[in-house]
C-alpha cells in the first residue's frame, strides 16, 4: 500500500482541519440565517421568506456529510483499502451533485407555480417592508461570502467534495436572489418578477450539479486523463535516455491525485538492479514535472510487447512459458555433466529472447533463453584450470562451445552459449 512520510501526514492533518473549519463555519452560518429568516418571515407574513429558511437549515444536514466524508475520505490508507479513503469524497462529491439537482428542480418547479398563481391565480402577498428586505440581503452577502472562502479552499486542496459544497452554498445565495427580486417586486408591485428569478436560478443550479455530478462519476468508473496529458506524460519517460520506450501507460484519479501505471522499456540485457534504478530515476522525473501524481507503478521490459495490448497480457498464453532458472540448470547438468567448462563455472546469466508471445505474421526467432557460462578468472581446482586451458585456447575453446551446443539442441528453449571470464574483485 502506498506509504507517507511524516510531512505528507502532517500535510494531510493540516489540510482536513482547514476543509473541517470551513465547513463548521457554513453550518454555524447556516443556521443562524434559516432561523433569522424563519422568525422574520412569520413576522412579516412571507412564504419565500420562510421557504429560504427551510432551505438554509437543510443545508445543516449536507454540512453534516461533508464533515463525515471529509474526516473518513482523508484517512491513511490501510490493509481494508490499500489506495487509501479519496473516493469517499468523490462519492460524497456525486451526492451533493445530484441533491444540486433536486434543489434546481425544485426551485423551478416552485417558480412556475408561484408565477402562475401570482399572474392568474388569486395569491396575494403582503408587503416585507425594510425588514423583509433586509435579512435578505444579508443572508446573500454571508452565503455568497461562505461561498468564495469554501471555493478557495476546495481549489487549494483540489478537493471536489468541497467545491460542490461551496457551490451548494451559493445555491442557497441564489435561490435568496430570487426571493429577493420577489420581495422588491413585491414592495413594488410586480410580485411576479420571484417566479421567473427562481426559474433562472433554478437552471444555474441545475448546470452546477450536473457538471459535478458527471466528474465525480467519471471519476468512481476510473476514466483516464485526457490524451494530452498522457501523452506529456509519455514524453516525459522518453526524456530519460534508458528508456528505450513507454507504453500500456493506464491512469485514473483519486479524489484531486493521479495513480499511474506504464510499461518502461529498457536494454535487454542490463541487471535487474539497474532496472529498477532506471524505474526510479523515472518515477523522480514525472513527479517532478507532475506534482499530481502520487502512486507509480511501472514495469520493466526488457523487449517490447506494445503489440499485445494489456487484454492479451491478461490471458494465459497457449504455449508452454521457457523454463526458470532451477529448471535450466537441471536440463544443463544432464547434457553438460561431463564439460569441464560447466563443472568450472563461477556463474550463470540467463537471457530470456521473445518470451512474450509474439504475433504470427512476425520474423521473429521462436522464444529461446541464450546462456552465459561465467568462468573465474583464476583457478586453483584442476577442473577449473583445464576449463581455463580450453578458454585460453580459441581452438579448444570454440569445439568445446559447439559440443556442448550439440548437446543441448534437443532442448526445446535453448539458443546459443556464450563463455566469459569472470575477474576477481580484492576487497579488504
Amino acid at each position: 500500500m502506498p506509504q507517507s512520510s511524516p510531512a505528507d501526514a502532517a500535510s494531510t492533518a493540516s489540510a482536513k482541519r482547514e476543509a473541517q473549519r470551513i465547513t463548521l463555519i457554513g453550518a454555524a452560518l447556516d443556521g443562524v440565517l434559516g432561523v433569522a429568516k424563519l422568525v422574520i418571515g412569520k413576522l412579516v407574513g412571507s412564504q419565500a421568506l420562510i421557504a429560504d429558511g427551510i432551505h438554509s437549515l437543510s443545508d445543516l444536514v449536507t454540512d453534516a456529510f461533508v464533515l463525515v466524508a471529509t474526516h473518513y475520505g482523508r484517512q491513511a490508507p490501510d490493509r481494508s483499502h490499500p489506495w487509501g479513503h479519496e473516493r469517499i469524497e468523490t462519492l460524497g462529491t456525486l451526492v451533493l451533485g445530484s441533491l444540486l439537482l433536486a434543489v434546481a428542480g425544485a426551485i423551478g418547479w416552485e417558480g412556475i407555480l408561484r408565477s402562475w398563481e401570482l399572474m392568474f391565480g388569486s395569491l396575494t402577498i403582503p408587503l416585507p417592508g425594510a425588514l423583509g428586505i433586509g435579512i435578505a440581503i444579508i443572508s446573500l452577502l454571508g452565503k455568497e461570502g461562505i461561498f468564495r472562502a469554501t471555493l478557495k479552499v476546495a481549489r487549494k486542496q483540489k478537493s471536489k467534495l468541497l467545491e460542490a459544497n461551496a457551490w451548494h452554498s451559493r445555491s442557497d445565495a441564489l435561490s435568496t436572489v430570487a426571493v429577493l427580486i420577489g420581495l422588491i417586486g413585491t414592495q413594488l408591485g410586480a410580485s411576479w418578477l420571484d417566479g421567473i428569478a427562481a426559474l433562472v436560478v433554478g437552471v444555474m443550479v441545475g448546470k452546477i450539479g450536473a457538471s459535478l455530478a458527471w466528474e465525480a462519476s467519471r471519476e468512481l468508473i476510473d476514466t483516464a486523463l485526457p490524451r494530452e496529458q498522457q501523452h506529456a506524460m509519455r514524453e516525459c519517460l522518453l526524456s530519460l535516455p534508458e528508456v528505450r520506450g513507454a507504453h500500456d501507460l493506464r491512469s485514473r484519479t483519486l479524489a484531486g491525485r493521479i495513480v499511474l501505471e506504464v510499461h518502461l522499456l529498457v536494454a535487454p540485457r542490463i541487471s535487474v538492479s539497474e532496472g529498477h534504478a532506471i524505474g526510479h530515476h523515472a518515477v523522480a522525473r514525472l513527479k517532478a514535472e507532475f506534482p499530481q501524481l502520487s502512486d507509480v507503478l511501472y514495469h520493466i521490459d526488457p523487449e517490447d510487447d506494445s503489440h499485445l495490448g494489456q487484454a492479451s497480457l491478461a490471458q494465459p498464453t497457449l504455449k508452454q512459458p521457457l523454463p526458470l532458472r532451477s529448471d535450466i540448470i537441471a536440463a544443463l547438468e544432464e547434457c553438460w555433466q561431463q564439460s569441464p567448462l560447466w563443472q568450472a563455472r563461477s556463474g550463470l546469466t540467463l537471457h530470456y529472447v521473445n518470451h512474450a508471445t509474439t504475433p504470427a505474421d512476425t520474423d521473429s526467432s521462436a522464444p529461446h533463453v541464450d546462456i552465459l557460462l561465467e568462468l573465474p578468472g583464476c583457478a586453483t581446482e584442476a577442473a577449473s584450470e583445464t576449463a581455463l586451458q580450453c578458454n585460453h585456447d580459441a581452438d579448444s575453446r570454440n569445439a568445446s562451445i559447439v559440443e556442448m551446443e550439440r548437446l543441448a539442441a534437443g532442448l526445446e528453449w535453448f539458443g546459443k552459449l556464450e563463455i566469459g571470464v569472470m575477474s576477481h574483485i580484492h576487497q579488504r
